[in-house]
């Protein structure tokens, strides 16, 4: 129905064409909305097919392959409208960059009243010029990859904190070199010239030179050390549908990251800080006290620490047999639900219904799809530390194996079931 439905529409308010931004984004909205609508139908009972409603088992399998089949359309239109995002926002970015030449501009004007213009505001204005046209050729090229976003996306396909943090540095250096740059092309006086070529001295910005190392060394090293870690499967990663904003305060589960939140603060008032003195003092690099530069570095440590020891393996820690009521107490059995209780089993970022339904459960040389149970608003299985799954026939008698694989790809160890026949 979802597709159905996403597939119909002309364009104007309506429309669901996959070609436009637009289309692509109502597309996702009604799949979305009609995926949430057959899960509480089925959660309330409704929608079953007269066949398979006299057995528990056989009826959560037609809901679980259901709503599977639904998550994946979803899924499909939320890339599309993930991937037609990033080819619209490329714009989006030239007007952040052109806006902050407008307003320079008008800065330099309405401050000029009273104080008279000057060589320094031409350079100003001049090397904000500078700038902003390779950022358009650049934005222009990768407008498929959100324009200027695309080298502060991440792997995972979310905003990277370190990355913009240390590409605020950047061009703030670059510009402020800049403005030195064609103030000392426009000096005529020998005095001048010397006064702007000392102002590039190391003792006048060192803190500049060092908290921008800091900054763009933990923009590689967090790259590699997430790397590392997901490899060593001891991280777990999950592809995002699109970049967001909140990426650069939040974890990928969307909830506010502190490591995160402090990073971006302590960098923000930093670099506001170099800016207003590169405005009063446009001779010379920012003089960054060494303060505020530790600051940055103490800053920069604790992201680093946060960002490497965040995550972790899923843990299977017991597995028990479903006990239904008024049901006597017994050893696992062929046809058995067993649940099995653990830590990690769905990751930041896995809680929508396609992740959820990649999950597999190892049972001897058995593969088990977790089967998905909805409740209203939500799913009661699978669950991060609990998932409950059916013991197959196929499940040879005697001590079988339990492993958990997870959305990410990232299996658990591995538990001995006694399964008797």
């Amino acid at each position: 129905m979802a597709v159905q439905e996403a597939g119909q529409g002309a364009h104007g308010g309506g429309c669901t064409c996959e070609g436009c931004p637009h289309g692509a984004r109502e597309g996702h909205r009604r799949a979305v909305a009609a995926f949430l609508a057959k899960r509480d139908a089925l959660a309330a009972g409704q929608g079953l097919p007269g066949a398979v409603a006299h057995s528990v088992g056989a009826s959560r399998q037609w809901i679980s392959d259901e709503l599977t089949e639904s998550a994946r359309a979803v899924a499909d239109r939320g890339r599309a409208a993930g991937d037609a995002w990033l080819h619209a926002v490329w714009r989006r970015t030239l007007l952040v960059v052109w806006g902050c030449v407008v307003a320079l501009a008008l800065t330099q004007v309405i401050t000029v009243i009273g104080v008279g213009w000057s060589p320094a505001r031409t350079a100003g204005l001049v090397s904000a010029l500078v700038v902003a046209v390779p950022l358009t050729v650049a934005a222009r090229l990768h407008r498929a990859r959100g324009g200027l976003l695309a080298p502060l996306i991440g792997e995972d396909n979310r905003l990277s904190t370190s990355r913009t943090v240390a590409s605020a540095w950047v061009l703030l250096v670059v510009f402020a070199v800049l403005v030195l740059a064609f103030q000392l092309a426009g000096a005529s006086a020998h005095d001048r010239r010397d006064t702007l070529i000392a102002g590039l001295d190391l003792a006048r910005g060192a803190g500049m030179v060092a908290v921008l190392a800091v900054v763009c060394a933990i923009a590689v090293v967090v790259r590699r050390v997430v790397s590392d870690r997901v490899l060593a499967r001891r991280l777990q990663k999950v592809r995002a549908e699109r970049p967001r904003l909140a990426d650069l305060l939040c974890d990928d589960g969307g909830r506010g990251s502190f490591t995160d939140v402090q990073y971006v603060l302590v960098n923000g008032v930093a670099v506001f800080f170099a800016a207003v003195r590169l405005a009063r003092r446009p001779e010379q690099l920012p003089d960054l006290p060494w303060s505020l530069a530790l600051l940055v570095v103490v800053s920069a440590a604790t992201y680093f620490a946060g960002k490497y020891a965040e995550g972790g393996r899923p843990v299977i820690l017991s597995v028990v047999r479903v006990r239904e009521a008024g049901d006597l107490d017994a050893p696992v059995r062929t046809g058995d639900d067993i649940e099995i209780r653990g830590v990690g089993f769905v990751p930041p970022g896995a809680g929508t219904p396609d992740r959820l339904a990649r999950m597999v459960v190892r049972i001897g040389p058995v593969h088990v799809h977790v089967p998905l149970v909805p409740v209203p608003g939500g799913f009661a299985n699978p669950a991060d530390t609990c998932l409950t799954v059916p013991v197959p026939v196929e499940v040879e008698p005697g001590a079988v194996e339990v492993q958990v694989v997870t959305a990410a790809g990232v299996e658990t160890n591995r538990v001995i079931v006694e399964v008797l026949d």
